[in-house]
């Protein structure tokens, strides 16, 4: 009698163990027990890892490109004959400056000449200075002279003469 009671504990065993795998494939691994413990400081740090992506524009892997990056100012000598004109109508306001965050791109890199970028992408833009560096939207063309190159707007009083080889720039998808 003892030995029978023996065989059906281990054959029940045996079913509650085997029960699970039986329709495995037609369930989730956190179904099936195979799911990993997690601790309540798991949950909390990825809970704050999402939130914190939730709240940042995410740049995807998209190209990223080595450019010249200058400073231009809208004057007449520096443009056309309409310096608060931009290629895209937008119009640049008296008091301007680069807080405003426009920015030209050579001809090489729009869409209308065969490159990437459209008028009105955010491009994240890094290698300048840390007082540049940043998210710029395109507003402008450059003359065509210019290849792989970027003209951020500055005021004439912020007296800015840069020329930087070997900036970054990548356009930002916000999801």
């Amino acid at each position: 009698m003892h030995n029978v009671r023996l065989s059906i504990a281990a054959f029940l065993a045996f079913a509650a163990l085997a029960a699970p795998l039986v329709n495995a494939a037609s369930r989730s691994p956190k179904e099936v027990g195979l799911h990993k413990l997690t601790t309540t400081r798991d949950i909390s740090r990825r809970t704050a890892l999402v939130s914190k992506a939730k709240t940042r524009k995410r740049v995807t892997h998209s190209l990223t490109y080595t450019v010249t990056a200058t400073v231009y100012e809208a004057v007449p000598s520096q443009t056309d004959n309409e310096p608060n004109i931009t290629a895209d109508n937008s119009h640049i306001k008296r008091h301007y400056g680069t807080k405003k965050r426009w920015m030209a791109l050579s001809r090489d890199l729009l869409k209308p000449w065969g490159g990437k970028f459209n008028y009105g992408d955010k491009v994240r833009v890094r290698g300048i200075s840390p007082k540049l560096d940043g998210v710029y939207t395109v507003h402008d063309t450059m003359n065509r002279r210019h290849r792989h190159c970027v003209d951020i707007l500055a005021h004439p009083s912020e007296k800015l003469d840069i020329y930087s080889k070997g900036v970054k720039i990548q356009k930002v998808v916000q999801h």
